[in-house]
């Protein structure tokens, strides 16, 4: 189990690292003018499904401790830009960002009646995230 539970967060990893920087339209909406904002995006991302993978490989109490919090903020913030504006608690600030960056990636959720609609690559973000963090909490409890 912690082999898959060190795998996943490098499979998210590389999920994330393929739709922000590969051309795949309609499944990203990668333009010249959201380099910078992907630049940061990767620089806040990219550390964290390594520390993750890294804390399960160590595999020590702490360290399980350590990567099981950070996939607790992963799945948060997650939660947080996709899922509770879907259900309407956006900001304008989320919302013009979904209108500039997303509204034309390919979405199977009803668009209908929501101001920000969750696209499949992200849709695959959370799957994804739920997956790390269930393997993490797997390789905690084979422990």
């Amino acid at each position: 189990m912690r082999a898959i539970a060190v795998a996943m967060p490098l499979v998210w990893l590389g999920w994330l690292v393929l739709t922000e920087w590969v051309p795949m339209f309609p499944l990203n909406d990668l333009r010249r003018d959201n380099v910078g904002v992907r630049v940061l995006a990767a620089t806040i991302n990219y550390p964290v499904p390594l520390a993750i993978a890294a804390g399960v490989a160590l595999d020590r109490t702490w360290s399980l401790v350590v990567a099981l919090a950070l996939c607790a903020l992963a799945l948060g913030g997650h939660l947080a830009s996709w899922w509770l504006p879907y259900f309407g608690l956006s900001s304008a600030g989320q919302r013009a960002t979904y209108q500039r960056d997303y509204a034309r990636t390919y979405k199977i959720l009803l668009t209908e009646g929501h101001a920000v609609v969750i696209d499949v690559q992200h849709l695959v973000v959370g799957v994804l995230t739920l997956a790390m963090t269930g393997t993490t909490i797997a390789a905690m409890m084979s422990r």
